[in-house]
């Protein structure tokens, strides 16, 4: 396995934490691969490694600096977990409450200066690869360090998933828990959930909907809709929907845009806002 690092920037640690939980990478024979990692050692330098896992939002000053020094320490660099590819939750609305109150508090000494916004990682530096997800799985981390060439990654979060389409359910609004017991066997769509694994990338193992949850669509959409506008994706989620339910455009819409699936919705191939580049399918793990 490859020697590699882990930075975090402005972040939950629900990545770090997804990797700890892998296991797999530590070998017996010297412990670990692993050379840098923020969560778990006390220093401060990221040494020279050939990959370079990135966690987390470029929110202040501090995580600029890091990031800038520590990408050239390595041969590859991927962008890991929701925050480092699109800014995460705290890219979310309108934060002038939010810098209220970290500027009010004057006993607060020597923070980093906020940036205007959480900026995506690939909005700094270059890119190589993607590993999306709210966190990845342990599997997909082992995936992307092992570089194993008979890892299969399912297109879609649907595929994983296999629950049993009922043509006779058309549900007329979005239920969801409100409906009371979730039935085990049946597709969530077709049970007033508003799930988008149907468009969502897959490789997660449908951990979510399998367990009686909705997709959201933390790992971002399929490789259909990657290098196209956030508007491609959001009509194949709409269209699913038209065909299998009998739920008013104007109630999913509503949906669609609420804080609920913002988080996630817009992520991975909304650039109108930013002039950015899409990124290529083939980079995303």
């Amino acid at each position: 396995m490859k020697r590699f690092a882990v930075l975090q920037l402005s972040g939950c640690s629900g990545c770090e934490i997804a990797l700890l939980n892998a296991g797999e990478w530590i070998d017996q024979s010297d412990q670990s691969d692993l050379a840098y990692m923020n969560l778990v050692m006390s220093s401060h330098d990221v040494p020279e490694v050939e990959v370079l896992l990135v966690t987390g939002g470029v929110r202040n000053e501090e995580d600029l600096y890091r990031l800038r020094r520590a990408v050239h320490k390595a041969d590859e660099v991927i962008a890991v977990g929701t925050c480092a590819i699109s800014g995460g939750v705290a890219n979310l609305g309108n934060r002038t409450a939010i810098r209220a109150e970290f500027f009010g508090n004057e006993e607060r000494l020597h923070l980093p200066d906020l940036l205007p916004m959480c900026r995506p990682i690939d909005m700094v530096v270059k890119v190589d690869r993607y590993l999306p997800g709210c966190p990845p799985t342990p599997e997909l981390f082992m995936a992307v360090l092992r570089e194993s060439a008979d890892t299969e990654i399912a297109k879609t979060v649907c595929q994983e998933c296999g629950l049993r389409k009922d043509r006779d359910m058309l549900p007329e609004h979005l239920l969801g828990f409100q409906q009371g017991e979730v039935l085990s066997n049946i597709c969530l769509i077709n049970q007033g959930f508003l799930c988008i694994g149907a468009s969502t990338r897959g490789g997660c193992r449908a951990l979510c909907t399998l367990a009686g949850y909705p997709c959201v669509g933390c790992r971002g959409p399929s490789d259909a809709f990657i290098e196209k506008g956030s508007d491609k994706w959001l009509n194949s989620i709409r269209r699913i929907f038209s065909r299998m339910t009998e739920i008013p455009e104007e109630e999913l819409e509503a949906a669609l845009r609420s804080p609920q699936l913002s988080l996630f919705l817009f992520q991975f191939a909304d650039y109108a806002d930013t002039g950015q580049v899409p990124r290529q399918k083939e980079q995303v793990v």
